[in-house]
């Protein structure tokens, strides 16, 4: 009996891994779900990067329908899109920077340098409204509706690709208007 399970066992381990990897073909690993879905921003208490004194809070981001950039000067992909960002603020879109676990020097040299597409941007320093947003890395992007609802998470980079194809249609669902 036991010389059978010696044998069977390799089969059964093969088995499993097939398994596991015939259930994984196809996904993009870029999509993650959106922790906050339909639910509103979390709640949070940060300093304003560029006001330090100025304390900012879930409530700065109601009013306008809003992207919300997580970035960080130590990200790469945070610069390749930059530009990007930058243009889509020239032309009204609305965003919010979350500077993640970033130095706040370091942060406003990068913004000086580059430019600020931001209407404000919340210093998160030790990622405490990364953690309860669900990020998982810079930089994300969130579309947040006037009311402060999440409706959806982009992870990576924003380009002419992913706003065509998906922050556009979904701003213009949500009724921003001029795009």
């Amino acid at each position: 009996m036991n010389k059978r399970l010696v044998y069977f066992a390799p089969l059964l381990a093969a088995f499993g891994i097939g398994l596991i990897l015939y259930t994984a073909i196809g996904k993009d690993p870029t999509k993650l779900e959106t922790a906050r879905k339909d639910d509103p921003f979390p709640s949070f208490l940060l300093a304003d990067l560029h006001q330090p004194e100025r304390v900012r809070t879930e409530t700065d981001l109601a009013g306008k329908i809003r992207l919300v950039n997580v970035w960080a000067t130590w990200c790469p992909s945070c610069k390749a899109e930059h530009g990007y960002l930058q243009a889509l603020s020239d032309s009204g879109i609305n965003i919010v920077g979350l500077n993640y676990k970033d130095e706040r020097t370091a942060a406003l040299q990068w913004l000086q340098q580059l430019g600020n597409p931001y209407e404000f941007v919340i210093d998160d320093p030790k990622g405490s409204l990364g953690f309860d947003l669900g990020v998982y890395g810079a930089p994300e992007t969130y579309v947040v509706d006037a009311m402060g609802v999440v409706h959806y998470r982009h992870v990576g980079e924003v380009n002419e690709r992913v706003w065509a194809s998906t922050l556009k249609p979904m701003l213009t669902k949500l009724g921003l208007k001029g795009l």
